[in-house]
């Protein structure tokens, strides 16, 4: 990988939204020649998309996330594909990885309840052939997420002295 892509890479996945003309001087290149490698990567697929960071603790929308492990036997030829594949494709599921350790995979899932989200892993997730076990984790409140911190500063709790 070029030296350019991986500084454009480096920038974009701190600030998403970074201006092609800053980004361009933060590199020192031309603006063509960076618009031309972002698609360049756009089209191989290393960039594979622009997502927005939300702290929904700040809204009023109902949102539960849940991570999910899941243990399953991997098939004959297919090895962990096939059943990822029938995983993933759940509209539910904002993310999943192949893991080490006790369990195959980590799914994330988000939904409207606790009830939703368990009822997804009971009638949806635990009935797909190759599927052994669960153990559902929910989320209760996140701290940082994808680098960014999303609680407050604490606040300084010491009394000033006079």
């Amino acid at each position: 990988m070029t030296k350019l892509r991986q500084e454009i890479l480096s920038l974009m996945e701190r600030n998403g939204r970074i201006d092609l003309s800053e980004l361009s001087v933060l590199i020192g290149e031309e603006e063509i020649s960076v618009l031309n490698e972002i698609a360049a990567m756009e089209k191989e697929q290393i960039i594979c998309g622009y997502h927005t960071l939300i702290n929904w603790e700040k809204t009023n929308i109902d949102k539960v996330s849940a991570l999910i492990e899941v243990r399953v036997t991997p098939q004959r030829g297919q090895g962990f594909d096939r059943i990822a594949e029938r995983i993933y494709n759940f509209p539910e599921v904002t993310g999943m990885y192949l893991i080490s350790g006790a369990y195959d995979f980590m799914v994330s899932l988000d939904g409207r309840s606790l009830i939703e989200v368990s009822r997804f892993v009971t009638e949806r997730l635990s009935t797909i052939d190759g599927v052994l076990s669960t153990a559902t984790h929910f989320i209760l409140k996140k701290y940082k997420d994808y680098g960014t911190i999303l609680s407050p500063e604490p606040e300084n709790e010491r009394e000033l002295m006079l």
